[in-house]
């Protein structure tokens, strides 16, 4: 190792670099990070009992769906990629959804005004559930019932309101207000729950139950058994029941949709930065554009400066808006368009990316995307006065619906998970214990920009895990939630670590920021050009230089829960040790053995 390894590395150094509110956690067998405490303390038990990182994440992952309903569901989204130590593979499964046949850009201008609201028409199929189980399946080594076990007791037994679910709660109060089932469960008389309310799930835990149940009874190997489990979600009971409550309250879900619907195995994206081989997912997500970012910066000597220098958050404000311009352009379901992951990638275009970052100017707004032979330009921002800036829904959408899971065990395995889509706005099915997935929400109504609701199509995610090797070995897992903010999040998490030395708690403690200049994934894709949100402890005379730049800047409190949450494990390839970190700005937490 260099001198600037043992630097990244070394955790004799770290101590030293910045102050932090929690001790780094280490461990030397296994270690869990994710958005809940819960959560990462049922992923921690089954690797104590002999489950490797895959059963471990499922675990976690099902967890939340329990005690993060307002943030991720079994009915939700859930974009994996995982690191399987014993074929050294790299894989993505693409958990995110459909919209049903009978969607179509077309119907949103007839029946909804030219509008994708938040009802059951943009609810597409639930992706959780079959990424759950096609990890278990291909590469984990436990039984469904196994890896449920903690769920179910959860949702039945209860558990206590954490500060960002009341908080959470409280800023979507009239979404728990509009469906009685949410009443029921989370409001105390209309009202939302304090601090240390137990809030319990006994419907859901019936769910989860009859899905064991539907394992047990099946015939045949563990595959066969979790192949059960995925019929009695997707062409049994739970399908009937989203379809017959679609159908009844204006959803378009036929039962052909859940039946033919299948999570698939992907191939994730890769991009070097300083010598990292860092894999993201496919264009079926934003994940790209956080790869875009590094590729475009692996060229820029941030190191010389200090991490919130002007100079450093300026290069890296403008690499991100550079990456998200070519989201609009490029990114959407690989399926059904034609995406040049090449040649985003690539180094010739990349550099030609870097090149148009000015070092002491800000692009007023939204750059231009890049230009690639055989794509036509577009214009990625919508006529002037289409898309509102601001109101009540935008500010609290930096809140909703996103956790994430981070496994690494001692044989080398890491599971790196981003589940989303709570029940913070849509109805929680009588008897079910579930909402239906609104990502569609997602989704673009321009005939020209490659997320384009069209029918059976998939809707491009925010949600993004990513996980990191180095020389071939297994080095990291990183993710957050935060929409729009999660490559911006991951990209200053990651830097920090890999430029400037820190540990992991440390460099997702470190103060951050977020550009808003370009069109936010949810609809109306709304638009702040120029806007730079930083949380207070950016320094000021940083803030007075990149005004000089031309960045609008606003200002976030510290530890801003809009900043994200990020967690991230790393594990040292010499003295096979763990370090992790959690975010304070939300629930997150690390556990190690």
């Amino acid at each position: 190792m260099s001198q600037h390894d043992e630097t990244i590395y070394g955790a004799s150094t770290w101590s030293i670099r910045t102050e932090i509110s929690r001790p780094l956690v280490m461990g030397m067998f296994g270690m869990v990070s994710a958005g809940h405490y819960l959560a990462a303390s049922a992923g921690m038990r089954m690797l104590a009992s002999g489950g490797n990182a895959i059963d471990a994440g499922v675990a976690a992952g099902l967890t939340l769906n329990v005690v993060h309903n307002d943030m991720c569901s079994l009915s939700g989204v859930a974009p994996i990629i995982l690191y399987h130590q014993p074929t050294g593979r790299v894989t993505t499964l693409a958990g995110t959804g459909t919209w049903p046949r009978a969607i179509s850009r077309e119907y949103y201008l007839r029946e909804k005004g030219g509008r994708i609201p938040l009802d059951l028409s943009s609810c597409v199929v639930p992706s959780a559930a079959d990424s759950w189980l096609l990890a278990l399946r291909n590469y984990g080594t436990k039984r469904f019932a196994d890896v449920v076990e903690n769920a179910i007791r959860v949702a039945d037994g209860g558990f206590p309101v954490h500060h960002f679910m009341a908080r959470s709660i409280r800023g979507f109060l009239d979404g728990y207000r509009a469906h009685p089932v949410n009443r029921e469960i989370y409001l105390r008389n209309g009202e939302p729950p304090e601090v240390g309310d137990v809030i319990v799930q006994r419907d859901l835990a019936a769910t989860l139950r009859a899905m064991a149940d539907a394992e047990q009874r099946a015939r045949g190997t563990r595959e066969h058994a979790i192949d059960a489990v995925r019929d009695y979600f997707y062409r049994g009971p739970v399908a009937k029941a989203m379809v017959d409550y679609s159908r009844a309250h204006g959803g378009l879900f036929g039962a052909e949709d859940f039946e033919t619907f299948a999570v698939r195995e992907e191939p994730a994206a890769h991009v070097v930065f300083r010598n990292h081989d860092v894999y993201g997912c496919g264009p079926w997500s934003q994940g790209p554009a956080f790869l875009e970012t590094l590729g475009i910066l692996d060229g820029v000597a941030l190191e010389q400066y200090a991490p919130h220098s002007p100079e450093a958050v300026h290069q890296i404000v403008e690499a991100l808006k550079l990456a998200f311009a070519d989201r609009e352009r490029y990114l959407g379901d690989p399926r059904v368009v034609n995406v040049p992951m090449a040649q985003l990638l690539s180094a010739a275009y990349l550099a030609e990316r870097r090149a148009r970052i000015d070092p002491r100017r800000a692009y007023p707004d939204c750059p231009p995307h890049g230009r690639i032979p055989g794509f036509p330009p577009v214009d990625p921002l919508p006529p002037t006065g289409e898309v509102p800036v601001g109101g009540a829904r935008a500010a609290a959408s930096d809140l909703v619906g996103t956790s994430y899971i981070a496994v690494m065990d001692r044989e080398g395995n890491i599971f790196s998970c981003t589940p989303s889509d709570g029940c913070s706005e849509g109805p929680i099915i009588p008897g079910l214990g579930l909402d239906i997935s609104e990502r569609g929400l997602q989704g673009s109504l321009r005939p020209d920009n490659p997320n384009v609701v069209a029918p059976g199509k998939r809707v491009r995610l925010t949600p993004n895990p990513a996980l990191v090797l180095r020389e071939g070995i297994p080095l990291m897992a990183i993710g957050t939630p935060g929409g729009d903010r999660q490559p911006q999040t991951m990209t200053q998490v990651l830097t920090k670590m890999v430029l400037w030395g820190m540990n992991p708690q440390q460099a997702v403690e470190h103060p951050r920021y977020a550009s808003y200049s370009f069109p936010q994934a949810a609809f109306p894709h709304r638009y702040e050009p120029g806007k730079l949100r930083m949380e207070a402890d950016v320094p000021e005379d940083t803030a007075v230089r990149l005004r000089e730049y031309g960045h609008d800047i606003a200002r976030w409190p510290k530890w801003s829960w809009s900043a994200g949450g990020a967690c991230v494990i790393m594990r040292d390839p010499e003295r096979r040790t763990f370090f992790g970190g959690a975010d304070p700005r939300r629930e997150g937490y690390v556990v190690a053995v």
